[in-house]
């Protein structure tokens, strides 16, 4: 099941090429060697200018507005090798963003946030979410980039917008050969268009090089440590990060924590029941509602049942959603999930349902392609190009149809709702044309100093178990857990002043809250 969101770059190069051409050569060749490469990049001078509006593979948009107090946002590119192995080889750049501290002479340093996906591009998120982070910018330069094959940093382009209309509206659910038959050279084809369009990145793209490029831009930011807010996939890539350089961790925050110890089977699988949970959640409080609930049953398990049954008649018979496009079962279903994200949007689920009951499948539709990257005038960013590209280069399993009908019993059992499409969903990288590289993530971070972990407790993307399964992981002292007893993906921007308050105080004064803290 796809997750959570190139055009000519409009900033100014970096003006790292004019340093590394300026710098003296280290050999009686008069060639740079790895150590030197590695030198001069850790010591590129980033050419700060005004934001652009997002390009198409950032979701487009107007550029950023001004912050609080009349600060602007700053964009500039920072170059990092393709391949670490060879640092002296073929170079790649970065897109970042920027808002200055207030306080610059209490200023720690840059506060570098990854919001997930993986695919999401940060120099989009940050100006749109920063209102919530904007007591942090009291002592941080807030800072965020487009990983690797994200957005403007070499974004992987896979189908055009017409080819993924059809690809996102197809069947995900087969309930018969033909259909399996369809699905897989549907997954084909889109691997090979990926393949054609970027495959000489598509090695390159995974966590373990992202995490590498967080230590870079560290060092490019003049930070001695890495103070970093990870959400949802960010707590992954901050694990891998702490695993490779414990020692460079400053104070970190991880929020709506991945379960490091997950295989993709456990991963979608913990999915599958987190999200049950927040529709069954969700349908408790409409029958709490009573006759003002749009959506007919007296009960959650009442409510769900009715579901199915307009998810089913949507596998026969689309309907009407918006211009000449139909709302299809897998297009529902993720209008369902996406809703299930945030409980701001319970209501839009609530009157998704009941339009499309009632024939009009536009807004599910929408909610369907705002979880996909489709902008209104129907341009889709490159977030889940990206998400496929990052996944099937860090994990290693590659699902048959045999395989994945055999899962497909245990996924439905946990979720009547979501199981068949998620379980379906671990054959995402059977085409792909570059191996995996792990079955789960090292984590292990001896010597890190302490890392703050959030735990949401209706978490549907990143069930709360996963929380210890980190803290566990990352080795004895350097987890802190704390909870929040609450609904939707993550929990700072919750609203929870209990959750502000412990992260605030930890990353703005370095005071450590109690591990097992508990919010409501």
């Amino acid at each position: 099941m796809p997750t959570t969101s190139v055009a000519l770059r409009a900033v100014a190069l970096s003006a790292s090429a004019a340093v590394l051409l300026a710098a003296g050569c280290s050999d009686s060749s008069g060639k740079k060697t790895d150590q030197d490469r590695k030198r001069d990049l850790a010591s590129q001078e980033l050419d700060w200018q005004k934001c652009p509006a997002p390009s198409e593979a950032e979701g487009g948009g107007t550029a950023p507005s001004p912050l609080p107090g009349g600060a602007t946002w700053e964009c500039s590119f920072m170059e990092v090798p393709l391949d670490y192995a060879q640092p002296g080889g073929k170079t790649i750049e970065l897109a970042l963003i920027r808002a200055e501290a207030r306080d610059k002479n209490k200023r720690i340093g840059s506060l570098i946030f990854n919001f997930g996906g993986p695919g999401g591009s940060g120099v989009s998120t940050l100006p749109a979410v920063a209102e919530d982070f904007e007591p942090l910018r009291a002592r941080y330069d807030l800072v965020s980039f487009d990983p690797r094959g994200v957005g403007r940093s070499v974004g992987v382009e896979c189908e055009d917008d017409r080819q993924l209309d059809a690809f996102f509206a197809q069947d995900w659910t087969p309930d018969d050969t033909a259909e399996e038959k369809t699905l897989v050279e549907n997954l084909t084809s889109f691997a090979d268009a990926c393949e054609k369009n970027s495959g000489p990145e598509l090695p390159y793209v995974g966590t373990t090089n992202a995490a590498r490029d967080m230590d870079l831009m560290r060092q490019v930011l003049g930070d001695k440590k890495l103070y970093y807010f990870g959400i949802s996939y960010g707590t992954e890539l901050g694990g891998v990060y702490a695993h490779l350089y414990p020692k460079n961790v400053g104070r970190a925050v991880f929020d709506a924590v991945v379960d490091p110890t997950d295989t993709s089977e456990q991963s979608a699988l913990g999915q599958a029941k987190g999200f049950q949970l927040a529709l069954t959640n969700w349908a408790k409080n409409c029958v709490a509602r009573g006759d003002q609930c749009l959506v007919p049953g007296s009960t959650p398990q009442e409510i769900q049942d009715w579901i199915i049954a307009l998810l089913k008649r949507l596998d026969q018979h689309p309907i009407p959603g918006s211009g000449d496009r139909k709302l299809t079962q897998t297009e529902a279903t993720n209008g369902i999930a996406q809703t299930l994200y945030s409980t701001e949007y319970w209501e839009l689920l609530e009157q998704g349902l009941d339009e499309a009951d009632g024939g009009n499948g536009a807004l599910l539709l929408a909610l369907s392609d705002a979880l996909n990257g489709r902008s209104e005038n129907g341009d889709y960013s490159n977030i889940q190009a990206a998400n496929a590209a990052i996944n099937c280069v860090d994990y290693k399993d590659r699902y048959t149809l045999e395989q994945t009908r055999a899962k497909l019993p245990q996924f439905r059992e946990v979720s009547p709702v979501f199981g068949d499409t998620m379980g379906w969903g671990l054959m995402g990288c059977s085409q792909w044309p570059v191996p995996g590289t792990w079955r789960t993530p090292d984590v292990s971070a001896p010597g890190s100093a302490p890392i703050l972990l959030v735990g949401n407790t209706g978490d549907p993307a990143t069930p709360y178990e996963g929380t210890k399964a980190m803290a566990d992981a990352l080795g004895k002292g350097v987890g802190v857990e704390i909870t929040y007893k609450g609904e939707g993906h993550g929990a700072y921007n919750s609203g929870s002043k209990c959750v502000q308050k412990a992260v605030n105080t930890y990353l703005l004064d370095g005071k450590v809250p109690a591990a097992g803290t508990v919010c409501q």
